[in-house]
């Protein structure tokens, strides 16, 4: 019998007030490396923004510049301390006030984020909270620069959700989100909330 609810968060924007990937960057190579990188990647930037390049290439190449060949320990290790110390920082409390009420209800919360699985990881598990996201490819023990999955943004979103968990289980999906790439989703919910924490 369906007598579940299921929650679905996106993370940049909806429950953080920042973009992680960015804040994540800054946070491994400085910020004069991170902007000396943007520098450089400027014309891919250009390019990205006038939709020459789709999102997930754009991603990719910005990783790779400033990880691509990290020993794939250290990247982890940075990461987890990222997500342990500075996430808290940037997380909006309306958002963090909205998980625990659904946990406090019983229902199941998931987190849904084209970001990188490993600098949210060790933060959803402190709050009990399952995490989808984008992966990074690692060889011979090395950050490629790659992805391991196809970039969890838009459709591919709604994709990994329908692989990971059993919807028919569940009376209610309720969805938050912020963007474009929340908008399927959202229309996948029977709850949909836009940019629900801004107040």
């Amino acid at each position: 019998m369906k007598n579940r609810n299921l929650a679905l968060f996106d993370f940049d924007g909806t429950i953080t007030s920042k973009d992680t990937l960015v804040e994540f960057i800054k946070y491994a190579v400085g910020s004069k490396n991170y902007y000396l990188g943007l520098l450089k990647l400027s014309p891919m930037l250009l390019a990205y923004t006038l939709k020459f390049i789709p999102n997930h290439k754009a991603k990719e190449q910005l990783i790779a510049h400033f990880f691509q060949d990290w020993e794939s320990q250290k990247f982890q290790a940075i990461a987890k301390k990222y997500a342990l110390e500075e996430i808290d920082t940037i997380t909006r409390p309306q958002a963090i006030e909205q998980i625990r009420s659904h946990q406090e209800k019983g229902d199941k919360v998931v987190i849904v984020s084209a970001s990188i699985e490993c600098w949210i990881d060790a933060w959803a598990k402190q709050y009990g909270i399952e995490l989808i996201a984008t992966r990074l490819e690692r060889q011979d023990n090395r950050v490629t620069g790659k992805f391991d999955t196809k970039n969890c943004y838009g459709i591919e979103k709604v994709n990994r959700i329908k692989k990971s968990l059993r919807l028919k289980e569940y009376q209610t999906i309720t969805a938050y989100g912020d963007s474009s790439g929340d908008k399927e989703m959202l229309a996948l919910s029977h709850n949909a909330y836009y940019k629900p924490f801004r107040g």
